[in-house]
């Protein structure tokens, strides 16, 4: 009977990574599912991706610290090439042919590390590099989804089945996650690795009283310095904001007290500090490498934060004027009414000049549904308040209600980031507002669908 007990605990979770894995993985490799527009699928961030191609065709030529290790775009000729030139096409031939570079531009504002172990595995393996560049996007989506399989379990442990399919289903059915899975330059992975590792840790030590605040600053640190490493500073307040997401749902599920979690929240902010610090050091280095000076590093760091946020533009090109002078409201709008899944994707192409039925799920919908099904949640809760039941659902609640600060944050501080890359940054919303508010939903409705019990703690 024992045996028979051991064995259920661990074949369902072992049921539900497996699902997740194999659903997540053929999405962001294939697009399985169709989530995406096919084309958008193939094409898509293939410009940014160049700068990882044209790294590893420089580190084939020149060694694999030339240009300090830095991503970069190279010419084919002995002219430097700009991003404006679009020499996208080049980094491909270059690596696949042999092409030497005659100059190569580097980019000076991620460290690249992402394009320095993938130059290594380029000369450790014996294949073409067709295949070895198929392998590279393999490996990536592969990544992206034990990072996104671990979130779903954790979903799981704390709030059981019907809830981890609804995140599941979230994380499968977004069209920004799926365009971002396999991109080499995005490493879509390391976004998540903080607030997993924080995530597990807490729930290892049941919430928040037995933290040990050195050791989470010590977690933080590593997990942070990874995504540096690996995707640089891009998204990096949603990034920040998501790891205390986690400590947010503990501390009102354990009654750890307001003090213990503004403690919590400081040392996830120091451990995050010194890694950002550790990491813009590495890339003054970088950069000091190609430039002749570290002030040259820092320089450089400083201006691309002021252009990426509320910088005056009157120091900056006039081209940027209009993303640094735009009003903050309307970027929120932008973001809004993003589209999360088009129910076209699913629909027969229609014959030319013939129409398709339309349904776009856009964020402003789901921060709908999210609003109804919480307060949905919380009057069920109020019904089981006297076992932990209920309090698990009001810190559910408030975690995905402090989530949305994540993509927010974003919007705001990095409002003329925000402004120009409409293209990209509606991948914030999944950074973990939307996981969270799936969950708010499956936790509901499973909760409707059967009488108040307790749940597992």
């Amino acid at each position: 009977m024992l045996w028979r007990r051991s064995s259920s605990r661990i074949a369902l979770p072992l049921l539900v990574c497996s699902l997740s894995s194999v659903l997540l993985f053929l999405g962001f490799v294939w697009d399985v599912w169709r989530v995406a527009d096919r084309q958008w699928f193939d094409y898509h961030l293939l410009d940014m991706e160049s700068f990882i191609i044209g790294r590893m065709a420089k580190s084939s030529q020149d060694g694999i610290l030339s240009a300090g290790g830095l991503p970069g775009l190279g010419s084919l000729s002995r002219t430097p090439v700009r991003y404006a030139d679009k020499p996208f096409a080049d980094q491909y031939r270059a690596y696949v042919e042999g092409l030497p570079f005659g100059a190569y531009t580097p980019y000076e504002s991620q460290i690249g590390g992402q394009g320095i172990v993938l130059s290594v595995l380029d000369k450790l393996l014996p294949l073409k590099p067709q295949a070895k560049l198929r392998l590279f996007n393999a490996l990536t989506a592969l990544l992206s989804t034990l990072v996104l399989t671990a979130i779903v379990l954790w979903f799981f442990l704390e709030f059981g089945l019907v809830p981890a399919l609804f995140v599941l289903a979230s994380a499968v059915t977004s069209q920004w996650l799926v365009v971002f899975g396999r991109n080499l330059w995005w490493s879509l992975w390391a976004f998540y690795v903080p607030v997993a590792v924080v995530m597990y840790y807490l729930r290892s030590r049941r919430g928040l009283r037995e933290v040990r605040l050195v050791v989470l600053g010590a977690i933080v640190l590593l997990a942070v310095l990874v995504k540096c490493l690996f995707n640089g500073y891009e998204y990096g307040s949603s990034t920040l904001i998501m790891m205390v997401v986690p400590a947010v749902y503990y501390g009102i599920l354990e009654r750890a007290g307001l003090r213990r979690l503004l403690k919590v929240t400081l040392v996830v902010i120091v451990g995050s500090g010194l890694a950002v610090l550790l990491s813009l050091l590495i890339l003054c280095f970088q950069i000091a490498s190609v430039e002749g000076s570290l002030l040259d590093g820092v320089d450089h760091i400083v201006y691309s934060f002021e252009k990426r946020t509320h910088g005056d533009s009157e120091y900056f090109p006039s081209k940027l004027a209009p993303s640094l002078e735009a009003p903050t409201a309307p970027v929120l709008t932008t973001y809004l009414n993003g589209t999360f899944f088009d129910v076209r994707n699913w629909a027969p192409r229609p014959e030319p000049g013939g129409k398709r039925g339309a349904l776009a799920v856009r964020y402003s919908h789901l921060v709908i549904v999210f609003l109804i099904m919480s307060a949905t949640l919380y009057l069920l809760g109020k019904r089981v308040a006297v076992d932990d039941g209920g309090r698990r659902y009001l810190a559910l609640i408030a975690a995905t209600w402090f989530s949305v600060l994540a993509p927010l944050s974003w919007f705001v501080v990095f409002k003329a980031h925000s402004q120009i890359h409409t293209r990209i940054n509606f991948i914030v919303w999944q950074m973990p507002f939307v996981l969270f508010g799936f969950a708010v939903c499956g936790v509901a409705v499973m909760s409707l669908l059967r009488r108040p019990t307790r749940l597992s703690a």
